[in-house]
């Protein structure tokens, strides 16, 4: 009867020591799944950062080379690059960087995609039309809805082999680059015309004095 009490004893003393490792085990997962959290949210705020930061430098260089920035005078523009350059380096004070993490066959394609893209920024000078053409096709096949033109299929299998977050800097760059070309473009748009407003105007002028 003695013996039956120790060993009842001994087994519920086994029983609580069992029982408060699981507690104590559940609650350092609990506090790791809240950390988890706030480690992804940490992230996110500094990848919301790094975007911030892209934006605002393409925009400071967008204003510097905009056809407003051609038609005031030589001293408004001066004192105007002065303003931009001092946000652009305060702009780039600001040094933010979220590493991904990357196995071997990701880190590969990434390299390949980057090169791909490369190469065809490359050919800016060349050709252009072709090369935002080409950018196009590139930038669809970075879209999960329906593309609005013809993708690059290998490409598109190029940065499916990616890590999620280089698939959406790859697409970043990518809309980066077309907005720089359609401004660009834009660009010259205005500046052939008002050199062809100018040139009726001489014109004009120079055939009002005949008459």
């Amino acid at each position: 009867m003695a013996q039956a009490k120790i060993n009842a004893k001994a087994n519920e003393g086994r029983f609580c020591r069992s029982s408060s490792m699981a507690d104590r085990s559940s609650r350092l997962l609990e506090s790791l799944d809240q950390l988890e959290l706030r480690v992804e949210a940490l992230r996110e705020a500094a990848t919301a950062v790094e975007q911030e930061k892209e934006i605002l430098l393409e925009m400071i260089h967008s204003i510097q080379n905009s056809q407003d920035m051609r038609q005031i005078s030589d001293g408004e523009r001066e004192e105007l690059n002065l303003t931009a350059n001092r946000l652009m380096g305060r702009t780039l004070t600001v040094e933010v960087s979220v590493e991904t993490i990357r196995n071997p066959q990701q880190q590969e394609s990434l390299k390949h995609a980057t090169r791909i893209i490369d190469e065809v920024v490359n050919k800016f000078l060349d050709d252009l039309g072709n090369a935002k053409n080409h950018l196009m096709s590139l930038y669809s096949a970075c879209l999960s809805e329906v593309p609005p033109g013809p993708v690059d299929q290998k490409f598109q299998s190029i940065v499916i082999g990616c890590a999620l977050e280089d698939q959406k800097k790859i697409k970043r760059r990518l809309e980066t680059l077309l907005r720089n070309i359609e401004n660009s473009d834009k660009a010259i748009k205005l500046l052939e015309h008002s050199k062809g407003a100018g040139s009726k105007t001489l014109q004009q002028n120079a055939e009002s004095k005949f008459k």
